[in-house]
């Protein structure tokens, strides 16, 4: 497989942090790549701050030091590295959230993407290992319920204090002694049914993905959520899948959710996520499906539910909060690991979601 430009400056990075310098035409020499490429992957990351560049060389920055180096006083400086599957959408919010809670902190927030390839979580890590980070905050890019025993357990033995966010692992997991920050998206899910409950619907469908921990998650939470309020799924869970993706898919996933309304079954459903959500409610218009006259719709995520042409009611996790909590805990457990302190026992916490409603649903605003 070619490497990306990404992983070739892991190795950079990797190699320079090593010498404490080195000359640019041995470093094409080391990485096997041509000077021209080198010389402009350093002046990337030089401009990001991560090398010094001087007449032909660079070096590690004095001012981030090396593992020996003495820390400065405080959280000034620290440097922080995230890993995240992406820096869109939802994890956008939960990023952003991360970067504010560094800078009140005076600490400096190094990001990577894995673009939800768990396959390459652990080689993106040691590449924000390399580039100076002391403490690390990682949400992997599990997709499938198999991934947190297949690409988790190196996480547990990061030399660094490591925070997992947005990722619940299984119970008794090497994962599961180490300091996580989540949304509670089963909580999510029960607010959404509760509430279409009390605006008089049966238990509704759930139409959702299967593609990452939140839909997973979200799929529980309904059978949980179900089963706290005594009630009985009107059909099996509809699977959905992106209308670019597989239009046939999604159209297949439409049709039964307009046949459930057709012959009563449902009156309301919850849809995980709001993309899928909105284009949902445009097919189901077409369709004759009116929302909210025919159908009541909750969407999950609140990234997008708004602007939808009849603005839907929306479950809304916490992710700005998420990523700032999980950004003070690191730089919590830092100050203690600098200033020799016991360590305090390690924290779970859970973050709760928010209904906001809106017109899908048929209730009043608010």
């Amino acid at each position: 497989m070619r490497e990306s430009a990404a992983e070739r400056h892991d190795r950079l990075l990797g190699l320079v942090r090593d010498r404490g310098s080195a000359r640019v035409s041995d470093l094409a020499g080391l990485l096997g790549v041509s000077p021209v490429t080198v010389r402009r992957d350093v002046e990337e990351l030089a401009g990001r701050g991560l090398l010094d560049r001087v007449h032909g060389s660079v070096s590690w920055p004095r001012e981030r030091g090396g593992p020996a180096a003495a820390p400065a006083g405080g959280s000034g400086g620290v440097v922080l590295g995230m890993l995240a599957p992406s820096a869109t959408y939802y994890f956008a919010e939960v990023v952003r959230g991360a970067h504010e809670a560094a800078a009140r902190a005076g600490a400096r927030l190094v990001l990577r993407i894995s673009d939800y390839r768990p396959e390459e979580d652990q080689a993106r890590t040691e590449g924000l290992l390399a580039a100076g980070a002391e403490g690390l905050l990682v949400a992997p890019g599990w997709r499938r319920p198999g991934d947190p025993a297949a690409y988790g357990d190196w996480i547990a033995s990061l030399p660094v204090p490591t925070v997992l966010l947005e990722r619940q692992p299984p119970a008794g997991s090497a994962l599961d002694g180490i300091d996580r920050v989540c949304s509670d998206h089963r909580h999510g899910v029960l607010l959404a049914v509760r509430h279409l409950g009390e605006l008089g619907h049966g238990a509704p469908l759930l139409m959702a993905r299967d593609d990452s921990p939140t839909a997973l998650a979200v799929r529980a939470g309904y059978a949980e959520a179900l089963g706290v309020l005594g009630a009985r799924a009107p059909r099996d869970v509809i699977d959905s899948v992106p209308a670019e993706v597989s239009p046939d898919r999604f159209e297949a996933a439409v049709q039964a959710l307009r046949e459930a309304v057709a012959t009563g079954a449902a009156t309301a459903a919850l849809v995980h996520n709001d993309v899928d959500a909105i284009q949902v409610a445009q097919r189901l218009a077409e369709l004759g499906v009116r929302v909210p006259r025919d159908l009541a719709l909750v969407a999950y995520d609140d990234e997008v539910a708004a602007l939808a042409d009849t603005p839907l009611t929306a479950v809304a996790p916490p992710k700005r909060e998420v990523g700032r909590q999980a950004a003070g805990l690191l730089v919590e457990r830092l100050g203690q690991a600098r200033g020799g302190e016991e360590q305090e026992p390690r924290r779970h916490l859970a973050l709760l979601p928010q209904l906001r409603v809106r017109a899908s649903c048929g209730a009043a605003t608010v």
